[in-house]
């Protein structure tokens, strides 16, 4: 058992400097194999049979997207350990882990109700009861007013350094899923305003902080905070739906679609390394397209039976 900890711990070592991956892709890798450690025997870790009990074991468990990350996991790790001669043969090689994965629509908020969230968000200001008021809901406008905007992950938002967002290029520099890199324009001058404001008025946080968007604290906004800010304003609003900082993507994505954006441009902007993700938009897409064709066709306004 010792010895397959050693390697587990020389793997996220080699992943972290070599492949150079992101802290949170680590740490789930080593919550991944940690589990597989502590699920099977010593000496029957790297036998074909064990590897398939434990796959089998996982979908008792937990939910498809779950399973395949955790086998993804292992199977990167086993794949590891045949490179450097460590295995005389890879379990993989004679398991089938493949399975028939259901994919939900994501879940948007619509186009109405996203207007609504936004004017009443920038109405706060002028409620606000001191001046540390304000400039939080300076904050939080530019937090939601980005997310819609862009299209960008929670993480990838919470992220951002102080050097990535340049406001006179109007431009954004995001840190993605596998350290990728990319470049979001922002082209609503009113988002760019309410970044510039929210920047004026935490100027020395940021700069003492680093990042790009910070708490009350003088620390990195978190994402836990983002979800707990929409949560407010949701009930404050008297908005009758449960919105999370995933959902303003989805939107994005979906609303865009529906304005006869290539789907490959969106890909891109969103920074999904398959078309396939992308994909699931147009799923979304097609409801919307359902609903114009059953009751806005002008057939419908149309009599000609006859009979």
């Amino acid at each position: 058992m010792n010895e397959l900890n050693d390697f587990i711990n020389d793997y996220l070592e080699y992943c972290k400097c070599r492949k150079r991956l992101s802290e949170k892709t680590t740490k789930a890798y080593r919550i991944d194999l940690t589990q597989y450690l502590k699920a099977i025997p010593a000496d029957a870790a790297f036998r074909a049979e064990c590897v398939d009990d434990y796959i089998t074991l996982l979908h008792s468990r937990y939910a498809p997207k779950s399973i395949k990350r955790k086998i993804a996991s292992l199977k990167a790790f086993f794949k590891h350990l045949e490179y450097r001669g460590l295995l005389e043969a890879n379990p993989f090689h004679k398991i089938d882990v493949r399975f028939r994965e259901p994919k939900p629509l994501p879940k948007t908020v619509p186009f109405h109700v996203i207007q609504t969230f936004l004017a009443n968000l920038h109405q706060q200001k002028g409620l606000a009861t001191s001046p540390f008021q304000a400039s939080c809901r300076l904050r939080d406008i530019a937090v939601i007013e980005l997310l819609f905007a862009t299209g960008i992950r929670i993480s990838e938002l919470c992220a951002l350094k102080s050097s990535d967002v340049n406001l006179d290029s109007q431009v954004i520099l995001v840190y993605g899923k596998g350290a990728k890199e990319r470049l979001i324009q922002i082209g609503n001058p009113e988002v760019v305003s309410a970044l510039a404001r929210y920047k004026d008025a935490f100027t020395s946080e940021i700069v003492s902080v680093g990042f790009f968007f910070v708490n009350r604290l003088k620390n990195r906004l978190s994402e836990q905070s983002v979800r707990f800010m929409i949560c407010k304003y949701t009930r404050l609003f008297g908005i009758d739906m449960h919105i999370t900082p995933h959902m303003f993507r989805h939107s994005f994505a979906t609303l865009l679609l529906e304005q006869d954006v290539d789907i490959r441009y969106i890909q891109k902007i969103l920074g999904h390394s398959s078309i396939v993700t992308t994909e699931i938009y147009t799923h979304v897409s097609s409801a919307k397209q359902k609903d114009i064709l059953v009751n806005k066709h002008p057939r419908n306004l149309m009599s000609v039976n006859g009979g």
